[in-house]
């Protein structure tokens, strides 16, 4: 049997049928184009018959997407058929899928019809697809709860009338995969025509073995993977299409497959269809979370420092991930400190190491965000004296509706007061511009971020504000029931530390020239 899988991507259909993931046109187009430089085979674009707009969307695909085959999705009835047809009739690759019930439960509450004509449907909605594409799926919807004998009736009826994808999607989330990949075994050795069709699994996440499932499917006889990126999907989601892939790729002594999916994209994949579609996704999620290739355990960062295959079975470099992110916190070891330090340019001495490390774990025991300025100050003395060197002494803000926004600042300097004006596109904007006139710099402004501190109107605004110059990130934050003057006070303060790594930067240069 081929080992090539395909895979066929809903995110755009099921995906979006989560409570509260509908997306635009425009986002629609941005994930579509994706998914097709991804190398995904087949996109599910859309259910045409649910509104005008799922229409235009799959219309619009269908013109767009160059490599990959544009699908529609349509229940068994003829106006649904004819409305995917037209919607895809401008895809280079064009795919219809029909379904329609089979288990009993479904045919009897859900379609109150009898099994026999739920047969005669199968049997006239692949016939009248196959008038819009040689290309068509039909899919007997929950499957996996479907009489054996009834479900190879229909699998070999459809195939009969000219489906060229069989899928027997466990739609409910019940299956296991023992269960799953037996039942793709026994209907493919009992349908006499199971050789004309590539047989397929859709399997959802409700008891969490979606992936599972479907890879199980595939040791069965499945050759496509009907998956979504980040398992997005009604109720609990669906296979998620990155774990699918990488648990191929990495282990492929186990999975013995092929696909084409380009999986340094699938990073990029994950946060445009969390973007589009407002579903955050969870820290810790296989592939794509924010902490699958982060480690705050001691022991994990000191074997990772040694060798990154202690604790690593993947790149993370092939899914699109800059690096392993080793997270400063309670739980990190010496070793994971000193090399922090050391990209950090500090090469301290043992007590001055030690002492460090012991004032870190007691900052960790209270901080949950270790930042590298965080390390910084502890270790740099300077830091301390030089947040003082620089103060803002006054502040005078203009803003409104219209007119000019203007600010004029006088900072402290060394003992000496200076004042400047600005204007800006907006208050803040305007503060900043006054206090770079006195403190010139090139530092790029990477963060600037407000918080109440307390509930109410007369809460202290806390401001972060971020800056990056060169290799060096420094932050300064600012406490105020003023907002401007929080933002001021913690601008100044992260130049305070920018002057000081400067100065630290210009003494070891002089240090190593001198040796």
């Amino acid at each position: 049997m081929n080992n090539d899988i395909v895979i066929f991507d809903t995110t755009l259909r099921d995906g979006e049928q989560s409570p509260g993931a509908s997306m635009t046109l425009e986002e629609k187009l941005q994930v579509a184009k994706v998914l097709d430089e991804l190398g995904v085979d087949v996109i599910e674009a859309g259910f045409p018959i649910a509104s005008n707009g799922d229409f235009e969307a799959v219309s619009e695909i269908a013109k767009v997407v160059k490599n990959a085959t544009v699908c529609g999705l349509a229940r068994a009835g003829s106006k649904d058929i004819d409305r995917a047809g037209e919607a895809i009739k401008h895809a280079e690759k064009r795919r219809i899928h029909t379904f329609i019930s089979t288990s009993p439960v479904h045919m009897k509450y859900k379609l109150q019809m009898e099994p026999d004509r739920v047969y005669e449907k199968v049997i006239e909605s692949v016939t009248r697809a196959r008038n819009w594409t040689d290309d068509v799926e039909w899919s007997a919807e929950d499957g996996t709860r479907t009489e054996f004998d009834f479900l190879c009736k229909c699998v070999e009826a459809a195939i009969n009338a000219g489906a060229t994808t069989i899928n027997i999607p466990d739609t409910v989330g019940y299956t296991t995969p023992l269960e799953i990949a037996d039942l793709f075994k026994r209907v493919i050795e009992t349908v006499p025509n199971s050789d004309k069709a590539i047989f397929s699994a859709h399997c959802h996440n409700d008891l969490g073995m979606a992936v599972a499932n479907s890879l199980a499917a595939v040791r069965g006889g499945a050759r496509q993977i009907e998956c979504t990126i980040n398992g997005l999907g009604e109720r609990a989601g669906n296979a998620a299409l990155e774990e699918v892939i990488m648990a191929i790729r990495t282990r492929n002594d186990v999975f013995a497959y092929n696909t084409g999916i380009n999986t340094k994209l699938l990073t990029r994949a994950s946060k445009l269809v969390s973007a589009v579609s407002a579903f955050p996704v969870q820290y810790n999620k296989a592939i794509v979370g924010k902490n699958a290739f982060a480690h705050e355990s001691g022991i994990h960062q000191d074997g990772m420092l040694k060798n990154a295959e202690t604790y690593e079975i993947m790149k993370p470099e092939d899914v699109g991930v800059g690096g392993t992110d080793l997270v400063m916190g309670k739980h990190s070891g010496r070793h994971a400190f000193k090399q922090k330090l050391d990209q950090l340019g500090y090469n301290l001495g043992e007590n001055a190491f030690q002492d460090a490390f012991n004032r870190f774990k007691d900052l960790a025991d209270k901080k949950k965000n270790i930042f590298d300025e965080d390390i910084e100050a502890l270790v740099d003395d300077e830091v301390g004296a030089a947040s003082d060197k620089i103060k803002v002494i006054a502040m005078t803000v203009i803003a409104g509706t219209s007119g000019v926004q203007k600010a004029i600042v006088t900072l402290d300097m060394n003992g000496t007061h200076v004042t400047k004006e600005a204007t800006g596109d907006g208050p803040v904007d305007a503060i900043f511009n006054a206090i770079k006139q006195m403190i010139p710099h090139k530092a790029r402004l990477m963060l600037y971020q407000v918080s109440a501190v307390t509930a109410g109107t007369d809460a202290q605004a806390e401001v972060s504000c971020r800056l990056r110059e060169g290799d060096h990130t420094v932050t300064g934050r600012s406490a105020d029931t003023d907002t401007m003057v929080s933002s001021a006070k913690a601008y100044v303060s992260a130049l305070n530390k920018l002057i000081v790594r400067r100065e630290k930067e210009v003494h070891n240069a002089q240090t190593s020239a001198a040796e």
